[in-house]
């Protein structure tokens, strides 16, 4: 990445405050066509990995769960059924104006941060969240404040971008680096915001280093499976 998309997506040189606020403003920009440009980027596989995050989260009725930065409703989607409350929690109110339109009545939406949610200790089932956790400014912040709004048992299942097997790595990073910045500036009109996104990936733990973070935040039962050989990983922990 460029110093200078490095200083307009909060890399360097900006407070987390400012890095927060430049990362809410590109989701603003590209919400209308953000999922669309999802299933180009990744021929649509990105839909069945949320399937499986959701047949692996397996939610049942009476249980208050969580689909944090899911904006645009995908998850919340496949989780909300009889009996269950589903809340999406984002911060960007742009995302989540397009996630109500296609998402049933029964799913809730709420304005929040990974950092800063707005639930009380102690009295959420599950938390979710799909490839958003690489968009926090605290990582380490984000995982505690999950651990705070979970009930004890609770479970915490994430799924995002990380370090593919390396036999397919060199192609992987070919595609980022080259299709995918092409497509946001044809069809998002942003080329600048997904070279930030494919940064992020970049800069993302990997599998095992996020897991330990995870058990640093207070969390247990931590584990972890790759998609695609790698190129998605499935985390999940328990709040004890």
């Amino acid at each position: 990445m460029s110093d200078e998309l490095s200083a307009t997506f909060g890399y360097e040189c900006v407070t987390p405050a400012e890095r927060e606020r430049r990362i809410r403003a590109l989701f603003q920009s590209v919400a209308g066509r953000y999922d669309l440009m999802n299933d180009m980027m990744s021929f649509g596989i990105h839909r069945l990995w949320k399937r499986a995050m959701a047949k692996a989260a397996s939610p049942r009725a009476g249980e208050v769960i969580v689909d944090l930065a899911g904006g645009t409703g995908d998850m919340a989607r496949l989780m909300a059924g009889p009996g269950r409350e589903v809340v999406v929690c984002d911060p960007s109110p742009a995302m989540m104006a397009v996630g109500r339109m296609r998402c049933p009545d029964s799913v809730r939406f709420v304005e929040g941060s990974g950092e800063s949610m707005p639930f009380a200790d102690n009295s959420v089932d599950m938390v979710t969240i799909a490839f958003g956790l690489r968009n926090v400014t605290s990582l380490g912040a984000s995982l505690r404040e999950v651990c705070r709004v979970l009930k004890p048992g609770g479970r915490f299942l994430c799924m995002e971008f990380s370090r593919p097997f390396c036999l397919i790595r060199p192609f992987y990073d070919a595609w980022s680096y080259t299709v995918i910045p092409r497509l946001g500036a044809w069809v998002a009109k942003e080329p600048a915001a997904y070279d930030y996104l494919i940064e992020s990936i970049r800069r993302f733990p990997p599998q095992r280093e996020l897991a330990r973070s995870f058990e640093e935040a207070g969390l247990t039962e931590v584990g972890w499976r790759n998609l695609s050989f790698g190129i998605a990983c499935l985390h999940w922990g328990t709040k004890p």
